[in-house]
This record gives C-alpha cells, sequence and structure tokens, in this order.
C-alpha cells in the first residue's frame, strides 16, 4: 500500500526532519568545500616543490631562543622550539590571568568606593586603559619605559638581591635541598586541611548560624606547617642572588624586558575590562540585599565578602572568561617586540625557514583553540559550582 500524499507531505514538513536533512546537507557541503582545498593545497604545494607533512618536526632547529623554560641548544629540532614556544606562550597568559584577575577585581570594588578620591582615581584607571590598543601599550612598556632603564653597572637594586636594568629584572632563584621534600608535604597537608576545616564550617554555619575565621586559619596553617618543617628538616631552598660580574649579571632569575612588557601591558588592559564586569556584577546585587546585611550589623567588609560578591560572581563569571581567553589570544601580539611565543619562534621563524607554512599555521592555531577550550571548560565548570541550586 502506497503512503498517501498528505502523510508524505507532513514527513516533508516536520520541523525536525527539514532540520535532519538542513545539517547534513550542510556537512555535505562543508565536507566537499574541505576536500577541495586540501586537493588544491596538494596541488600546489607538489608545483612548487615543496614537501607537506610533519618530518620537518625532526630537523635541527640551528638558532638561538631568547627564553626558555626547558633546556634548549641549537642542535635542537624544531619539535623542541614548538614546545618551548608552546611554554612561553602559556607562562605569559597565566601571569597575565592572575594579575588581570586581581587588578580588574581591586578597580572594580574602588570605583563603586564612597570615597571620592578612591572612585575617581579607579574611574582614570579603567577609561584610560581600554580605550588604548594593547599593541600601543606593549610598545610603551617595552621602549619608552624598559628600554629606558639603566645599563646593568647601573641596575635599580632592592636589598641587594632584586635587579631592574635594560636587560631584564633579575630575581633570587631558589636551589632545592634535601629537605624540599619535607616542605613540599608540609605545604600540600597545610591546603588539605584548609579544605577540611572549611567543609566543617559550612556544615557549621548551616546548622548552628554561627560563622568561623576559615581564611584567617588556612592562612596560618599554610604559613606555619612549612615553617615548623623547616626547623625540622632544614631550609628546603638555598638562594642563588644575582651578582653583578663584568658588563652584566650572573644567577638568580631574569625577567627579559619582553616578557615585562608583554605581561603588564596585557594585564593592565585586561584588567580595565574585568574592572567593569566586576563593578556591573555588584550593581546587579539587589539593594535589598545589602539593606538585610547591614540590618544584621555586618561590616561593609563583611558585606562585600559575604553577601554582595557571592551574588555577583553569578554574573561576573560568564564575561570574565572571554576576558581570560581574549588576553590568551593577545598575547599573539608578542611577535611585535620579539618575545619567542608559540607565533613568533615557530609560526614566524620556524616558518621561515622552513617554508612549511600550511603545518606551522596549523600547529599554532591548534595551539590557541586548544588552550581556549581548556580554559572555556574550566570557567564553564565553576560557573555551574557557583549557580544557585534550586530546591
Amino acid at each position: 500500500m502506497k503512503p498517501s500524499r498528505s502523510a508524505f507531505l507532513s514527513w516533508i514538513y516536520d520541523p525536525k526532519i527539514r532540520g535532519i536533512i538542513a545539517q547534513v546537507v550542510t556537512l555535505i557541503v562543508l565536507g566537499l568545500l574541505v576536500g577541495w582545498l586540501a586537493h588544491n593545497a596538494i596541488v600546489n604545494l607538489a608545483a612548487r616543490g615543496i614537501a607537506s607533512g610533519f618530518d620537518f618536526l625532526n630537523d635541527p632547529a640551528g638558532f638561538g631562543i631568547l627564553q626558555t623554560l626547558i633546556p634548549y641548544t641549537e642542535s635542537d629540532t624544531y619539535a623542541r622550539v614548538f614546545v618551548i614556544g608552546l611554554l612561553n606562550t602559556l607562562l605569559v597568559s597565566a601571569l597575565g590571568i592572575v594579575a588581570a584577575t586581581i587588578l580588574g577585581f581591586i578597580m572594580g570594588v574602588a570605583r563603586l568606593s564612597k570615597n571620592a578620591l578612591v572612585s575617581a582615581l579607579a574611574t582614570v584607571y579603567i577609561e584610560t586603559f581600554r580605550n588604548i590598543p594593547p599593541l600601543l601599550q606593549i610598545f610603551f612598556w617595552y621602549f619608552a619605559v624598559l628600554q629606558a632603564m639603566p645599563s646593568p653597572r647601573q641596575s635599580l637594586g632592592w636589598f641587594d638581591a632584586v635587579f631592574l636594568n635594560i636587560r631584564g629584572l633579575y630575581l633570587p632563584r631558589p636551589i632545592p635541598t634535601e629537605a624540599v621534600t619535607a616542605f613540599v608535604v608540609a605545604v600540600v597537608l597545610a591546603f588539605v586541611l584548609w579544605w577540611v576545616i572549611a567543609r566543617w564550617a559550612k556544615r557549621r554555619r548551616d546548622e548552628t548560624g554561627q560563622p568561623f575565621p576559615v581564611f584567617w586559619t588556612g592562612l596560618g596553617l599554610v604559613v606555619l606547617l612549612p615553617y615548623l618543617a623547616s626547623l625540622i628538616f632544614g631550609s628546603p631552598f638555598t638562594w642563588e642572588v644575582p651578582r653583578l660580574r663584568g658588563f652584566n649579571f650572573v644567577g638568580g632569575w631574569v625577567m627579559i624586558p619582553e616578557l615585562v612588557a608583554l605581561w603588564v601591558a596585557l594585564s593592565i588592559y585586561t584588567s580595565a575590562f574585568i574592572a567593569e564586569i566586576v563593578r556591573a556584577g555588584i550593581l546587579a546585587v539587589p539593594h535589598g540585599q545589602t539593606e538585610a546585611a547591614m540590618a544584621l550589623g555586618l561590616t561593609s567588609q563583611q558585606r562585600l565578602r559575604l553577601v554582595i560578591l557571592p551574588q555577583a560572581m553569578r554574573v561576573i563569571i560568564p564575561p570574565l572568561t572571554s576576558q581570560y581567553l581574549n588576553l590568551t589570544k593577545n598575547s599573539s601580539l608578542a611577535a611585535a617586540i620579539g618575545y619567542p611565543d608559540i607565533v613568533g619562534l615557530f609560526a614566524g621563524t620556524v616558518l621561515n625557514q622552513t617554508g612549511q607554512a600550511i603545518e606551522t599555521i596549523a600547529m599554532a592555531m591548534a595551539v590557541y583553540l586548544t588552550i581556549s577550550i581548556m580554559i572555556s571548560l574550566f570557567m564553564n565548570w565553576y560557573n555551574k559550582r557557583m549557580a544557585l541550586v534550586e530546591r
């Protein structure tokens, strides 16, 4: 028995069926487009005698790198250069996210201060730095500030341990001793106890309404337990202080000017946007919550920490995620001042030496895509934790 025309039309006009057909057609067209592009690229590479593939990663690089977080020599492979560029990108992104978050929250709260001077200074900070392009800010800190620093012999010094000059910021470097294991165990134990105390204090507050100083107790444990471990087992570190030898410093840690300029510029630029997000999140909390907290006798610090910010975070987190992603992607501007990140080092120097444009660019794009996805997944998880739980 043949299906009726009405049944056929109802099947065609079913929104769910039409949606499936549209998706299948879109996938087919997209697949054909990608196939055509890949075929075209292969034909053009073959016509120019350029070998495709990733075998070049095993070839020696043959050039030096300004900053490496892992051991490297010029005889190492391009694969190791890729890892070094990735680590440098992760370093400046992580440092920038931490600094921008702290600065952003401080400035966002300060802009809402009842003190006219504090509020005005925060407003000037926000409106100034968020309206200047990040590349110009990077140039400012690199060329106008750090390149104007004195030579190593006339370095700016603090406590004969920290030095700043045109070649970078020199810091003492910790060298682990045999007692470092006990120190690390004490630190881990302190944080575990902090977590246990926080869980207990939450149950206690829910049952009795009595607060407990979780932060100060946990901070005391983090300071006290490692200190006791150092007294019992000895110092976990010896410090290698940078010293001037000839025309430069030796020993210690050095933050190259390119890293400092990029870190400072991206942190300040992003913190101005985070400050506005924090301000908007605080203003989104109903004023009745503040009045209720005042009626309970909470101080202004307690109102902000216990009542306002926990509710504001539900508004702050989604746009905050976008700012973290923007900072990570803006780190690619490092190529403008020669910082060896994944773009300048791998998609720049390596590409020029090997001619493997498709492979190097694809790997650099994959790095930023992966980092962005990981940040999004973590922030989405954190956002769910902060969400209101309906009963």
